[in-house]
């Protein structure tokens, strides 16, 4: 050990602080491998860039992989003025998407020319245990220059014990020149496992952008 400690030593300046010389590369010659996973890191699955679907679907990557998942939305644009952006789950790998749910959605938004604000809950939006499509962005515009983009989270999908719940944070320009920021969530009910979503517009196709994967360790 006498040797250990007069090494270290040597190599630590007046303030306490390591010298460069007390690191070299052949510290890492034992190194045989690095840790899989770290908590909290984000690892892509897949994405889907669209041009001209009507949908997007994430049929396979969800699984008891990761308890929670998250997905990206980039630039999305619809061929539609006005549109909404949808989505569903399904139990049984995409066969279907119809799912029991019980959500709840409230918006903030201001207009281009100041004119108005608001911040509201969006009752006629939300579903009590109904099957259809959630929507989690409403009155999309199709300019050139307007899109969605945000997140939906995912949590615990394979749970055969309980509901899974979810929840969805977007920003768009809307068809009249508004900034619109909206909030979802809700929970799928079932205890059945989630292991497919689909997302799609409401009238028009998704024109172009991107749809990631993410599984969080």
């Amino acid at each position: 050990m006498g040797s250990i400690i007069r090494t270290a030593a040597n190599n630590v300046g007046a303030s306490g602080v390591f010298s460069s010389s007390a690191f070299n590369n052949a510290s890492l010659n034992s190194v045989t491998s690095l840790p899989t996973a770290v908590d909290g890191k984000m690892k892509l699955i897949s994405s889907q860039t669209a041009s001209g679907d009507a949908s997007l679907s994430f049929t396979s990557g969800i699984d008891s992989t990761y308890k929670t998942y998250c997905f990206k939305f980039i630039n999305l644009h619809t061929s539609s003025d006005a549109d909404g952006f949808d989505m569903n789950g399904s139990t049984d790998g995409g066969s279907n998407y119809n799912v029991t749910k019980t959500t709840t959605i409230f918006q903030a938004e201001h207009r281009e020319d100041d004119s108005g604000t608001d911040f509201s809950y969006q009752t006629g939006l939300d579903i009590a245990q109904g099957t259809g499509y959630q929507r989690i962005a409403q009155s999309v515009g199709a300019e050139n220059d307007e899109n969605v983009v945000g997140e939906l989270w995912l949590f615990n999908p394979s749970s055969t014990t309980y509901v899974k719940h979810f929840m969805a944070r977007v920003v768009l320009n809307t068809e009249h020149d508004r900034a619109r920021e909206m909030y979802t969530a809700g929970y799928f009910n079932t205890t059945s496992a989630i292991n497919a979503i689909d997302f799609k517009m409401t009238n028009g196709n998704i024109d172009d952008g991107t749809i990631a994967l993410y599984g969080i360790a």
